[in-house]
C-alpha cells in the first residue's frame, strides 16, 4: 500500500472537536484514501455510560479505533493534535502491529514536561470546577480566535463548551493525569514507540513550548518539522504547511 493510500486516523485534543481538523484535512487532499476522524467521546455529546474519561479510557478507545480502521485497510498512519497526540503516542506504544507511522503535533509525551497553568487549574479539585462554572463560550471563541483558529471552527468549539459533559471530561481527563505529568507511567514505555515517527509544531506554541519538541526530538532521533508564525493550533492556522511537511514523511516510508 502506497504512503498516499494507507488509511489515516486523527485525533483531536482539548478543547476541540474532529471541526479542529478541517483546514488541514482540506490541505492534504486525501481523496479516496479512507480517514477517520472521531470526536473523544463527552466532546461533541454525552458522555458513554460508564465510560471513565481517564486518560486510560481514552487510550483503549482510541486503540479500538484504530484497530477498527487497521482490520479494514492495514497497518495506518494516526496523527494527532494536543490531548490526541498523547493519545496517539500511547496508541503507537500498545499495539505498534496497527501502526504504519504516527505524527503528533504541539504535545508529546515527555518526562520534564509539568504542563501549563490552565492545566494546573483543572488538575485542582474546586479550583477546575470553579473555572469551568465561570468559564464561557463567547470567550473560548474570542481565546481561540486569537490563537489562529479561523472564526467559524472557533465558534463551534465554543458552542461545544456549553456541553456539561464536555467540561466534566476535561476534569477527570487532566486529573488522570496528574495535569501533565507522564513521568511515572506513559513516558516510563517511549522505547516502545515505533520508530516512524514525525514532530510538528507551532514556534510560538504558549502551552507546549518548543524546546520541549526540540528535546524530545534530539532525545529519540525524531524528525520535527517547526512551522513559523504559528501557535499551538499550527494545524488549523498554517495547514498547507503541516500538510506538506505530513505528505513528505509519508512519501518517505
Amino acid at each position: 500500500m502506497t504512503g498516499g493510500m494507507t488509511a489515516k486516523l486523527f485525533l483531536h485534543g482539548v478543547p476541540d472537536s474532529p471541526a479542529i481538523w478541517s483546514p488541514l484535512l482540506d490541505a492534504l487532499a486525501l481523496g479516496d484514501t479512507p480517514v477517520a476522524v472521531p470526536a473523544l467521546p463527552g466532546f461533541t455529546g454525552p458522555l458513554p455510560a460508564g465510560f471513565a474519561a481517564t486518560k486510560e479510557a481514552y487510550a483503549d478507545w482510541a486503540t479500538g479505533e484504530a484497530a477498527a480502521l487497521a482490520a479494514q485497510h492495514g497497518p495506518i498512519d494516526i496523527v494527532g493534535h494536543d490531548w490526541g497526540a498523547l493519545i496517539a503516542q500511547r496508541v503507537a506504544m500498545l499495539r505498534p502491529d496497527l501502526i504504519r507511522s504516527w505524527t503528533v503535533s504541539n504535545a508529546v509525551i515527555d518526562p520534564d514536561y509539568r504542563g501549563h497553568r490552565v492545566a494546573r487549574i483543572w488538575n485542582t479539585p474546586l479550583l477546575g470546577e470553579a473555572f469551568m462554572a465561570i468559564s464561557r463560550p463567547g470567550a473560548l471563541a474570542r481565546g481561540l480566535i486569537d490563537q489562529g483558529v479561523p472564526a467559524d471552527i472557533a465558534q463551534e468549539e465554543a458552542a461545544q463548551w456549553a456541553l456539561k459533559d464536555k467540561r466534566r471530561a476535561i476534569l477527570k481527563l487532566y486529573r488522570s493525569a496528574h495535569g501533565l505529568s507522564f513521568a511515572h507511567d506513559w513516558a516510563l514505555d517511549l522505547d516502545r514507540l515505533p520508530s516512524a515517527g514525525m514532530l510538528v509544531w507551532g514556534a510560538g506554541d504558549p502551552y507546549v513550548e518548543l524546546s520541549v519538541a526540540q528535546r524530545f526530538a534530539a532525545n529519540r532521533a525524531m524528525p520535527l518539522t517547526i512551522i513559523g508564525d504559528a501557535g499551538h493550533w499550527a494545524i488549523a492556522q498554517r495547514p498547507h504547511a503541516v500538510a506538506a511537511a505530513l505528505h513528505a514523511f509519508w512519501n518517505s516510508l
